[in-house]
């Protein structure tokens, strides 16, 4: 996501008698979010053959502040689905409207990015497909499927919620992912707020418990954002829900506004918070916790997925 600290001064204001309205306020970045960008490294190799291959990646279609870091370093999160989502989310910058039609085409040349960067752990993700009958599950199967045909790599699926779509969970567990992400994002009292009033917390956890279910190997993962208004207490029962339903993997990252039509950032939390929530996550049970200001759900997803 990006950073809330772009420039006002490129947007044309109305006039109001002779006064111009003041801009909307944006809250300025506190010093351990900001980084210094620099020229990328070798970012521009992976930027290339993403456009040569006419792939869409969250790292671009969600501004994540760690996208120049990863494409240095010859990473990426591929999504599929097109880049256009059904659900209005509050805190997200994938454009949402009329969705594109599916290319059949795109699992294999997300496998032939994959083998060209040499991914040993590939990161598939996608939009939110509630005009399709599976919600996109099975383009899922195909894309993990030509993904590790083509490199034998592990690949973590990070999906949406697929509410109403029966058998669309089954279908896409055929692939055996090695890791199945879907992130919580926030705690129940927030939900309609940030995701939409058709995200539902108790399928969310529902959803996590029932790929461990079908596929008894599979690590599952989720993540939170902070910062949107949540209190410690209620972070403390997702924890405790999650891991009553089986996550095994837990991020835990602040929320950053991408666009000023986007939820406002509530308050900025602290590294040292972030490290105290990450340790408490640990005790409790999860296996692996990835807690900080920059983490994101994909965020050195490989690291957490070996450890």
């Amino acid at each position: 996501m990006s950073d809330s600290t772009s420039s006002m001064s490129s947007l044309s204001l109305p006039i109001i008698g002779d006064v111009a309205p003041a801009p909307p306020a944006v809250r300025r970045l506190p010093p351990w979010l900001r980084q210094n960008l620099g020229a990328g490294g070798g970012h521009g190799e992976t930027a290339g053959l993403i456009a040569e291959l006419n792939l869409e990646t969250v790292c671009s279609s969600a501004k994540c502040p760690n996208r120049l870091e990863c494409w240095s370093q010859k990473t990426a999160t591929f999504m599929i689905l097109g880049n256009v989502c059904t659900r209005p989310c509050g805190f997200c910058s994938v454009p949402k409207g009329k969705t594109e039609t599916l290319e059949l085409d795109e699992p294999e040349r997300v496998a032939e990015a994959a083998r060209r960067l040499g991914l040993a752990h590939v990161v598939i993700t996608s939009v939110t497909r509630d005009d399709l009958p599976d919600g996109g599950a099975e383009h899922f199967r195909r894309t993990v499927e030509a993904v590790r045909a083509a490199t034998g790599a592990a690949v973590e699926v990070l999906v949406p919620d697929f509410i109403g779509k029966e058998g669309a969970l089954e279908r896409l567990m055929e692939s055996k992912p090695d890791v199945f992400n879907h992130n919580t994002e926030t705690v129940p009292r927030l939900y309609r707020t940030v995701r939409g009033r058709k995200s539902v917390y108790a399928w969310t956890l529902q959803l996590l418990a029932d790929a461990k279910r079908i596929l008894p190997s599979v690590k599952t993962k989720s993540g939170l954002m902070l910062g949107l208004g949540e209190t410690r207490d209620e972070l403390l029962d997702v924890f405790a829900d999650l891991l009553d339903h089986g996550v095994d993997f837990l991020t835990l990252g602040q929320y950053l506004q991408p666009t000023l039509d986007s939820l406002p950032v509530d308050r900025y939390v602290p590294p040292e918070e972030f490290d105290e929530l990450g340790a408490i996550a640990k005790q409790m049970g999860f296996k692996k916790v990835a807690s900080g200001p920059l983490v994101r759900s994909s965020y050195h997803a490989r690291d957490m997925a070996e450890a």
